[in-house]
């Protein structure tokens, strides 16, 4: 029979899991439970975080529905991992926004587009003509206002993690551990436990697929090859003073338009997924918060793509504005929606390495 708070149904689904051990060799989440015999709020937050959602237990599980056991590890774990990013939030009140992130997204995405359309017709003398963005927005206006939201969004994220380091009493020295953080981000990187050694995930459906994985892969590689071209392009400005537009061929266009292809493959795969996928596997109230992400990665990659095609046209202003007006609202967003996954995810990868590393044997499984 299933419980009601999602804290003590994880208590008890991992409880039969622990005593059966049938799935201990598809991904991490089993290893690191058979290290114990009890389940506090704590470790399932860890184990939560550290399932990569591959739903391969659900399918392989003789005590999932219809069995009256109920054995639903995927949905179960997604509904405690939701919750845990509302605990680990900073500011702790804005944590309240996870339930809600499509209507908050939705409310300042319009903000952010008004403010800069507001600002551009304040803004006098626009040389559109010329391809030049600071000629729209004068550059420090751009560079402070999205610095200062930047800070903002690593603070949050960063205090986001440490909370959750605490919770799992380990210290902040064990996080830089060389052999731990170098095994996580390998498995990061490769996206490890969507690969099911070459098979890939039961995801949407029951049959092994490597989609989720490539999807995801467009979507990262993507964003990281986005937040390189931008760097880039602050080195070229700040120490070579060469002023943009740079060269259709130049370093920061080629690594964007690479970065921005990403997030227009990545993005629009994985919300085909989500439309496709068994419902049994998923907790659908967190839908809003996926698929607001998805949205405004999408969208911030398809107006900056235009953008680039268009730089010397007369749209090139309100594109420009659009864009601007779009990533903003992504920013501020990053800390209290779907991006916060990545990052506890890695930390869990982290301790479950430091795990690993310590040598711990499994307990053996409870009667």
């Amino acid at each position: 029979m299933q419980l009601a708070d999602p804290i003590q149904e994880g208590a008890r689904i991992l409880t039969i899991c622990n005593a059966c051990r049938y799935c201990e060799g598809y991904c991490a989440v089993f290893p690191a439970m058979e290290r114990r015999l009890n389940f506090p709020e704590a470790d399932l937050n860890y184990l939560a975080n550290l399932c990569h959602q591959c739903a391969e237990c659900f399918y392989a599980c003789q005590y999932a529905p219809p069995h009256e056991f109920a054995v639903n590890v995927p949905k179960t774990l997604a509904e405690i991992r939701a919750q845990s990013y509302q605990k680990y939030a900073w500011p702790r009140p804005l944590g309240s926004a996870f339930p809600h992130t499509a209507r908050w997204a939705g409310y300042i995405l319009a903000i952010c587009l008004i403010v800069s359309v507001v600002a551009m017709a304040m803004l006098p003398g626009m040389d559109i003509a010329s391809g030049d963005f600071y000629g729209v927005v004068p550059h420090g206006v751009m560079a402070g206002l999205y610095s200062a939201v930047s800070v903002f969004v690593v603070l949050a994220l960063l205090i986001g993690v440490g909370r959750c380091w605490r919770e799992w009493k380990k210290g902040l020295a064990e996080l830089a551990t060389p052999a731990a953080l170098g095994s996580a981000t390998k498995d990061v990187l490769r996206l490890r436990y969507l690969d099911n050694t070459g098979a890939g995930c039961t995801y949407p459906r029951e049959q092994d697929s490597q989609s989720r994985r490539w999807f995801h892969h467009f979507t990262f590689y993507g964003f990281l090859l986005c937040f390189a071209a931008t760097s880039v392009a602050a080195v070229y400005h700040y120490l070579f003073g060469w002023r943009a537009p740079y060269g259709y061929f130049s370093l920061p266009v080629i690594l964007g338009t690479a970065g921005g292809i990403g997030l227009l493959i990545g993005p629009a795969g994985l919300y085909w997924l989500k439309q496709h996928r068994d419902p049994s596997i998923a907790d659908a109230k967190q839908d809003g918060m996926d698929v607001s992400f998805l949205t405004l990665l999408f969208l911030t990659s398809i107006t900056g793509v235009l953008l680039l095609a268009l730089r010397q046209t007369l749209a090139m202003g309100p594109l420009l504005v659009i864009h601007l007006g779009i990533v903003l609202a992504l920013f501020l967003t990053l800390p209290y929606g779907k991006f916060v996954h990545g990052f506890y995810r890695s930390a869990a990868l982290v301790r479950y390495a430091l795990e690993r590393l310590a040598g711990e044997p499994p307990k053996p499984p409870s009667s």
